[in-house]
């Protein structure tokens, strides 16, 4: 077999599997997203991947080459985040959006920080001190894919939804300045001769740049899109922009002896959220992109389950280190986010049940651990915690997150009927 016929048969199983598995999760009425997570898990290296049987399953070198689908999947996920920081949503909801995303996060630190600290004493082989404080600002980041889908998903609509995902969206801001920052204090710990200013001044520059190349694209965007009338040539220079912004993203260079790299999440963000408050039908440019876009995340999320590590669960210590960790994060998110929203005298149904949206992580605390890597032993105790942590949070966030924005009236399962009834519906109706 061909490498373009392997790598098409192993696309096409993981798009499959993702869809089967999908329709058996909406009977026991769980999100998608966790349906897709699992087939990964099933079709993965660790499962039937394992077999190395082609047309079974999809292995651990097949993967690698799958970055491709991801980096798109994760621009278009923040492109559609940016569609949430509209001038006239933000006039409501801006200050709000923004006191909590920001206090939510540092709490969540603090919280995290203070219980891994404690456990550090405890068990000083397993977990070091420089590795405590890293994966306190890890636990930050909030995984926007999956909230993102499940908002879609049930059509979610209300006090708690529109304050949900600005905030998701401002995570990523607000975790790489916090992992910037405790990243040089963990590295000037462990090695002489580091100064922690430039360790710390490469990711802010990371996140100006960013936002700056986001905005750039966006203005060149709204240019663009006015010499196109029809539909479907406005939403391919939709699809360009989001490609173009993700690939200038991923240069990386040095200057004046300054690391020079781009977040291809925070740029995607500032494309769209620049784009739909200059352009006056991007609105409907947005919602087309979404269902161009809705193969492409299945993907995502399948292989994003097949790259779960397995493995994380064969050390007993890592184990109770990553359940330290959850529960430690998840206690910092909800009051992280009570408490904020408290203060702002937010809705009660967003003091109750915002915090437990803000469960999933996956994209951006899994690239912060990879960065860790560079503090060496501690690096990769950051990792796999971080593993561990990503497999628990990306098969029960989504569901999770489901939960609470029902209880808190923002998903209305009544009356909701699908495309092919509704279809059927006004044909019997004719």
């Amino acid at each position: 077999m061909t490498q373009t016929a392997s790598i098409f048969l192993s696309l096409s199983i993981a798009l499959l599997a993702g869809l089967l598995l999908s329709r058996l999760a909406k009977i026991v009425k769980l999100p998608a997203v966790t349906a897709y997570l699992i087939s990964g898990v099933l079709i993965g290296p660790f499962v039937l991947g394992a077999l190395h049987i082609p047309g079974i399953g999809i292995t651990a070198d097949q993967i690698e080459g799958f970055g491709l689908i991801s980096d798109l999947a994760l621009g278009f996920i923040a492109f559609s985040m940016g569609n949430e920081f509209r001038i006239t949503q933000l006039k409501r909801i801006g200050k709000q959006a923004t006191v909590i995303g920001v206090l939510q996060a540092l709490i969540t630190t603090v919280v995290v920080d203070v219980a891994l600290v404690a456990l550090h004493f405890a068990m000083r082989e397993t977990l070091t001190l420089p590795a405590a404080i890293v994966l306190g600002s890890v636990a930050t980041a909030t995984a926007p894919a999956a909230t993102l889908m499940v908002v879609k998903q049930y059509k979610a609509k209300g006090p708690v939804t529109d304050v949900l995902l600005p905030v998701v969206a401002l995570d990523d801001a607000v975790g790489l300045v916090v992992f910037a920052i405790s990243f040089g204090v963990a590295r000037s710990m462990g090695t002489a001769g580091v100064s922690p200013l430039a360790i710390i001044f490469e990711p802010l520059l990371e996140i100006v740049l960013s936002l700056l190349l986001g905005f750039v694209m966006g203005l060149l965007f709204t240019f663009c899109e006015r010499f196109f009338h029809s539909r479907s040539k406005r939403m391919a220079v939709s699809v360009t922009f989001v490609m173009l912004t993700v690939a200038v993203s991923s240069l990386k260079f040095t200057l004046f002896g300054i690391h020079i790299a781009f977040s291809s999440l925070l740029a995607c963000m500032m494309l769209g959220s620049v784009f739909c408050n200059a352009c006056e039908v991007s609105e409907e440019l947005m919602e087309r992109a979404d269902r161009w876009t809705t193969p492409v995340l299945i993907l995502f999320f399948v292989i994003s389950g097949a790259e779960l590590d397995l493995s994380v669960f064969a050390s007993l210590a890592v184990v109770l280190v990553g359940v330290v960790y959850i529960l430690s994060r998840s206690l910092g998110k909800y009051y992280g986010a009570n408490i904020s929203a408290r203060m702002m005298d937010s809705d009660p149904n967003i003091v109750k049940y915002l915090g437990i949206t803000l469960l999933p992580q996956a994209g951006v605390a899994l690239g912060m651990a990879i960065k860790a890597m560079e503090l060496g032993s501690d690096g990769a105790i950051v990792r796999n915690i971080t593993l561990f942590a990503v497999l628990i949070y990306e098969l029960v966030g989504p569901f999770l997150t489901k939960i609470a924005l029902t209880k808190a009236g923002d998903i209305k399962e009544e009356g909701r009927r699908s495309a092919r009834e509704e279809h059927l519906a006004q044909k019997a109706g004719k």
